[in-house]
């Protein structure tokens, strides 16, 4: 069957009818957004001749990857989780606000109310004999003021690469946290070194990536939302330099100042001072919040996050 079968003003007419430009109920917003997409939908299947078959599967596959909860995979690996921090970026820039921690993808494994404790946490329950990690760094603003009372919320993949509430059972809230800076902003928490992870074997998510001649791996990192009252909420990540895909993650989260350096221990009077008999890693990395700005674009977003049982 040729392309361009259907007069480009035909596409015009009929989209702004389905999303109900020709009347006045409704949502104005959610009309304008839906009568582009479905617009641009119809003008790609004619322009590259999509036949039946070909939508049609595409619309199974979406139900498919939604009925597998699988869309939160799904955004990042096609880039479009990554594309929404590039226009945050660019909105922050043009209303003059800049200085802060690099942001990056949230991701779809978070769940909301982690154990909230002051200062210093233990994040894993000591049943991963994965390598130990201490990290710690001090949260400050853009002037270099601490940010006392700041919380960082931080979570992460054990060292076989699952998230507790997700795959193999794990303690509640293992490897999750959230952490109340003191006085000086400083946070500081014990773990094992997370382990990088792939799409599920077989999942939609999976199937997509392989058709584009693409991996669905992801390098070791460790996820951290950084909030305080005043400031602009943070969602980052920092990615374990050496990992052998740090700059090939199939979600795009790697940015090159979110790679600290990891420092591995093993002089018998530091492991000593630490509390160990084994050596052990080191991670240093601060945070800089900017200050909240009115009409800048909001940080917070609002999305649906697995619930703990």
């Amino acid at each position: 069957m040729p392309a361009n079968l259907i007069n480009k003003t035909t596409i015009k007419e009929l989209a702004a009818k389905a999303a109900g430009l020709d009347n006045d109920q409704g949502d104005p917003r959610l009309k304008e957004v839906f009568n582009r997409l479905l617009h641009d939908v119809m003008v790609a299947i004619d322009d590259l001749d999509v036949s039946m078959n070909e939508f049609w599967s595409a619309i199974a596959y979406i139900g498919e990857a939604a009925k597998a909860n699988e869309l939160g995979l799904v955004v990042p690996g096609t880039a479009l989780e990554h594309f929404l921090d590039l226009r945050l970026d660019e909105a922050e820039r043009r209303a003059g606000l800049g200085g802060g921690t690099t942001r990056t993808i949230e991701g779809p494994l978070y769940v909301a109310g982690a154990p909230l404790v002051k200062g210093e946490a233990r994040l894993d329950d000591g049943t991963d004999e994965g390598e130990i990690l201490f990290m710690e760094g001090q949260v400050s603003d853009i002037a270099g003021n601490p940010v006392a009372g700041a919380i960082v919320d931080v979570w992460h993949a054990n060292s076989f690469g699952f998230y507790s509430f997700f795959g193999p059972a794990q303690s509640p809230y293992n490897l999750r946290r959230r952490i109340e800076t003191d006085r000086e902003g400083r946070y500081r928490f014990r773990s094992i070194m997370p382990s990088g992870y792939g799409c599920p074997p077989g999942s939609n998510t999976e199937q997509l990536l392989t058709k584009l001649g693409r991996h669905g791996q992801r390098p070791a990192h460790i996820h951290f939302f950084v909030t305080a009252p005043g400031c602009r909420q943070l969602t980052t990540q920092i990615n374990i330099d050496g990992d052998k895909y740090l700059h090939d993650d199939f979600a795009f989260g790697t940015r090159n100042d979110l790679i600290p350096p990891v420092e591995r221990v093993s002089n018998a009077e530091e492991i000593h001072k630490a509390g160990l008999n084994k050596p052990f890693a080191r991670i240093r990395f601060d945070f800089k919040l900017t200050r909240e700005t009115a009409g800048a674009p909001s940080t917070i977003v609002h999305r649906a996050h697995a619930v703990a049982a």
